[in-house]
């Protein structure tokens, strides 16, 4: 911290006590200034951590022949660290100022608290705050607060009112909530049109007696902009991350399991979502209504009905993505719970304009599920490995995938490739009649290398009338590529 005093006379000052232009003592600053230095009539001092009210007292009993500049927008404030016990953390938040640490002891502090004030809280091991079972357990509206290390409990559980364990209001920015646990009925971590939030390395779990649609969402942002969701856990909670309205938000290297949805998006723009990875899940990325996405190197695993569902999603890249084992779910006896609803590793509807590339989708009921108008995508450099049906397009426009001479991996495909290129000397048509023949009849495919199949792929070839519009790869690729990998290992 570095102040100017400006004097009339040129009066070099000493350690401890100094003179004045008129004569008088002036106290020392805390006895001691780390430099002095006498520049142009300025009288240039450093000091160390010093209070503001200590040096405006400087000031006065200079008898106003001095002015004092501070080089910095605000006077720092001396950091106090305060350990409290149970009874004693309200009065804690009161008495603390900016800048202050407040460790809570083992105990259950049991209320609903507010954070008013840019301090760090931090619990030690076997403390737990407890909401009471209403409102929400912390609320912040202080900028720069910090909250690590807490076991957070038993908020409300009304989701009308939004109830949390930790509340973050639009006054609060730059807010970093860390290597918490919570647990409770409605929201985990409730950000609602703040800035610069960093939500890292929590778990979040929810309450398995209730309801799944009447449990609110592991973290929920609302209005945000240049958040950074990272490494935390989510488990039993309606969906894991909710992002509505939400620009500019980077969510990262979270796991989300048994959950309805993983990462759910809605209306948000220019997001990053990568390294994420959901299992268990109903859907493990539902995307809806957004533009501008970054969708990289995410891993959907095991989850029912939708690895990936794009629905209205335009303008978006989804790069370097696994989604593996989807399949639809089945009920008590062992059924299939829904008719026709197969799991679909990717579902795309009504989206266009995005680039689709370097995926791989496998071991699924569908790879890819396109509809409804999904057209002008880009597709290229997929796997698409040892799905029941590796694509299922309803619409009326022939779509071709590739790009730039290079096309996807498809696991059943019978070409070759005489010039060793790794390109497939003819197409490749996912949906075409003998497939649709397959659909309909899975037992044919003991047929699929026979002779007769063979001339009917034939025949269909020479004779494009018999052929419906669908997906033509003209230039598949011979093996799997290896760039998922490597998009996966640039962006972590």
């Amino acid at each position: 911290m570095l102040y100017t005093i400006t004097n009339s006379t040129n009066e070099k000052a000493t350690h401890g006590s100094r003179p004045s232009a008129t004569g008088m003592q002036v106290p020392s600053l805390y006895g001691r200034i780390h430099r002095v230095s006498l520049t142009m009539g300025s009288l240039f001092i450093r000091f160390g951590n010093k209070t503001h009210n200590r040096i405006i007292q400087c000031a006065k009993q200079l008898g106003g022949f001095f002015v004092i500049s501070v080089f910095f927008i605000s006077l720092p404030v001396l950091a106090k660290s305060i350990t409290t016990t149970v009874g004693g953390f309200a009065a804690a938040l009161q008495r603390g100022q900016n800048g202050a640490q407040i460790l809570l002891q083992k105990g259950r502090y049991t209320g609903n608290f507010i954070i008013n004030k840019s301090i760090t809280l931090a619990c030690a091991s076997g403390a737990i705050l407890d909401g009471g079972g209403h409102g929400n357990t912390l609320t912040i509206t202080a900028k720069n607060v910090t909250v690590t290390g807490c076991r957070i409990i038993n908020w409300g559980h009304d989701l009308t009112t939004m109830d949390a364990g930790i509340y973050v209001r639009s006054s609060a920015s730059h807010v970093l909530i860390k290597n918490n646990y919570l647990r409770g009925d409605a929201f985990g971590v409730y950000l609602d049109s703040c800035a610069d939030a960093t939500v890292e390395g929590n778990k979040v779990e929810g309450n398995l007696k209730i309801r799944s649609q009447d449990r609110g969402n592991g973290i929920h942002l609302s209005g945000n902009h240049g958040a950074d969701i990272a490494n935390n856990e989510i488990w039993h909670t309606r969906d894991g991350i909710y992002i509505q309205t939400s620009n500019g938000n980077t969510l990262r290297h979270n796991e989300m399991h048994d959950l309805r949805y993983g990462i759910h998006y809605m209306y948000s723009y220019n997001n990053i979502i990568k390294n994420n990875y959901t299992h268990n899940t109903r859907t493990g990325y539902a995307m809806m209504q957004s533009k501008y996405l970054t969708i990289i190197g995410n891993r959907s695993d095991h989850d029912q009905n939708y690895g990936m569902l794009m629905n209205f999603i335009t303008h978006s890249t989804i790069s370097g993505n696994t989604f593996s084992n989807v399949n639809q779910g089945v009920n008590p006896s062992g059924q299939q719970t829904i008719d026709g609803a197969e799991g679909k590793a990717l579902f795309v509807y009504n989206s266009l304009f995005n680039t689709i590339s370097n995926n791989k989708l496998e071991k699924s009921d569908i790879g890819i599920h396109l509809t409804a108008g999904s057209e002008d995508n880009t597709f290229f450099g997929n796997q698409f490995i040892h799905n029941r049906r590796q694509v299922k397009y309803v619409g009326r426009r022939r779509q071709e995938w590739s790009h730039n001479g290079r096309g996807n991996y498809w696991s059943d495909y019978m070409g070759w490739d005489r010039d060793n290129n790794g390109i497939g000397d003819t197409w490749y048509e996912p949906n075409d009649s003998i497939d649709k023949l397959l659909w309909k009849y899975p037992s044919a495919k003991l047929l699929m290398n026979s002779p007769a199949i063979r001339l009917l792929k034939a025949v269909q070839s020479e004779f494009p009338v018999l052929k419906s519009p669908g997906i033509r790869d003209s230039h598949p690729l011979m093996s799997p590529p290896t760039d998922t990998t490597s998009i996966m290992r640039t962006h972590q």
